[in-house]
């Protein structure tokens, strides 16, 4: 309960490989309720090999991004808690922004919110999304594996299993939010898979969709 804001504070064109990163609780005020794991607030580093785990925080609690799109591959999202949104990952800008970070072979487990975006929360910034799973991660209000909020993420061969939330189990989109999504899978996530509201729509290829 008193321990560190944050573990690790992005750098631009660094890299951070290997690490296991635990035990944050960004529960302060301002920017310092935001990323227990990592804080990325316009800086573009590369993550790789690396487990995020047992951290908290208001918005992020694995990890935070803000503005630019750093890189994170081969990474594990564990566990990890946010009282408002993304309890694995939070990627958020000020305005309405296209590109987002860009997230490949990682593993999305058991993360947790109160609020939306139990696994990830991208809100107005739409990452790139390619070979990851996401699985057992909840969230108290929407979007048990994702929530998009006025984003367009790329998602491709990804699967969202046994995600739960009051709305969209695997995903809800809201406010204009137009996720692209190829070659997945979303299956047993509990009440619905997707839900789309406030003229959300989805464009849906070559995918596995219970129900």
């Amino acid at each position: 309960s008193d321990n560190s804001y944050r573990v690790v504070m992005g750098a631009n064109n660094a890299r951070l490989d290997g690490f296991t990163i635990t035990a944050a609780n960004a529960d302060g005020p301002y920017s310092d309720c935001y990323g227990g794991g990592m804080h990325n607030d316009t800086t573009i580093p590369t993550v790789a090999n690396c487990t995020f785990t047992a951290n908290r925080a208001w918005y992020g609690g694995g990890m935070y991004n803000r503005w630019y799109s750093p890189v994170v591959m081969n990474c594990t999202f564990a566990g990890n808690w946010a009282n408002v949104r993304g309890g694995g990952m939070y990627n958020t800008y000020t305005a309405y922004r296209n590109t987002g970070p860009t997230v490949m072979n990682c593993t999305f487990l058991e993360n947790t919110t109160n609020g939306i975006g139990g696994g990830m929360c991208n809100y107005n910034l739409s990452p790139t999304i390619t070979n990851c799973t996401f699985t057992n991660n909840a969230a108290g209000n929407a979007g048990g594996g994702m929530l998009n909020y006025q984003s367009t993420p790329r998602i491709t061969n990804c699967t969202f299993m046994a995600n739960s939330a009051v709305y969209g189990g695997a995903m809800r989109n809201f406010y204009y939010s137009n996720p692209v999504v190829a070659n997945c899978i979303l299956w047993g996530n509990l009440p619905t898979q997707i839900d789309n509201k406030n003229g959300s729509s989805l464009l849906i290829t070559y995918s596995c969709i219970q129900g």
